[in-house]
């Protein structure tokens, strides 16, 4: 089916005089703003009258003044080169711009930093710099142009993308077999050592794993603050832990970890892609969301 061939366009300078001289109501003006003269700026919109048919403004004495007909398409041309201004500054802001992507710990080890280096292949004049933190940035005050954080999707002003429920299982290595035996049902977890104890994490898989939780637990309580070093000290033996299972797959995959039952726990929170709606078409956040979104839908979450 051939292509359909659409309407040709008047010339653009024809287009951009038009539209000054609607905005400023005089042909003066806008000659002064285009770095034309007055002269120039009345024989583009003559020449713009002849090819649309109609005549665009009425000529005063002190100026010019749009007709019904004039106005209507001024409305629509002013419209489209505010999209092409807008186009041209977020290419400039994309080549000139760093793209700074605040990033929790673990999610910044498990899933970006493998990862980031096909990104800026794709897309080599956007420089990126990741900055891992936990606090949760002012992304509307420009501390960071992107962010990857936990919670349940709704904060004013920012676009969101979710990415990954808060799920959790119980993990162990072949170092804590050799050392505790292999569980082979969820209770027996409640007789050995469980890396950060004290998190709620574990009453709630137990109670989905159909296991009353102990009410309390004294000594061997570790707090590492992120999972990627919970992770650590599983794969050590120091004891089973609790870590969501599409983050660690690659350790699940080469033996490191161990999930040994199918159980999981889901927390409200969980992981979202966030940045200012404002500049939800910036190209730099268009082309890290459109990567991101990939790579989460690739490792099945």
């Amino acid at each position: 089916m051939p292509a359909r061939v659409k309407p040709s366009l008047p010339p653009l300078a024809a287009i951009r005089a038009f539209e000054a001289a609607a905005r400023q109501g005089s042909f003066t003006a806008a000659g002064e703003e285009l770095g034309m003269t007055q002269a120039a700026v009345s024989y583009q919109i003559k020449a713009l009258e002849d090819r649309v048919g109609f005549a665009l403004f009425r000529r005063r004495a002190r100026g010019v003044e749009l007709t019904p007909d004039g106005a209507r398409l001024a409305t629509r041309a002013e419209e489209a080169l505010d999209i092409l201004r807008q186009a041209f500054a977020d290419a400039r802001q994309a080549h000139d711009e760093t793209l700074v992507i605040s990033v929790l710990p673990t999610i910044a080890q498990q899933i970006i930093a493998p990862r980031l280096g096909a990104f800026q292949i794709a897309h080599p004049t956007i420089m990126t710099r990741v900055e891992v933190e936990s606090r949760l940035v002012d992304l509307l005050a420009g501390e960071a142009t992107v962010a990857i954080r936990a919670g349940l999707g709704k904060w004013p002003g920012l676009a969101t993308h979710y990415l990954l429920p808060g799920d959790y299982a119980p993990m162990i290595s072949p170092a804590f077999i050799a050392r505790n035996g292999r569980p082979a049902a969820p209770a027996d977890l409640l007789s050995m050592p469980l890396i950060d104890a004290d998190d709620e994490g574990w009453a709630g898989w137990f109670r989905a794993a159909g296991v009353a939780p102990p009410c309390c637990r004294s000594g061997g309580r570790t707090l590492f603050g992120t999972q990627a070093l919970t992770a650590q000290a599983a794969i050590a033996g120091h004891g089973a832990c609790l870590l969501n299972p599409y983050l660690f797959r690659a350790e699940l995959a080469r033996g490191d970890l161990i999930q040994p039952f199918a159980t999981v726990w889901r927390e409200a929170f969980s992981m979202y892609l966030v940045y200012p709606e404002r500049r939800r078409n910036a190209p730099a956040i268009r082309a890290f969301r459109d990567w991101v979104l990939a790579e989460f839908q690739a490792i099945g979450a």
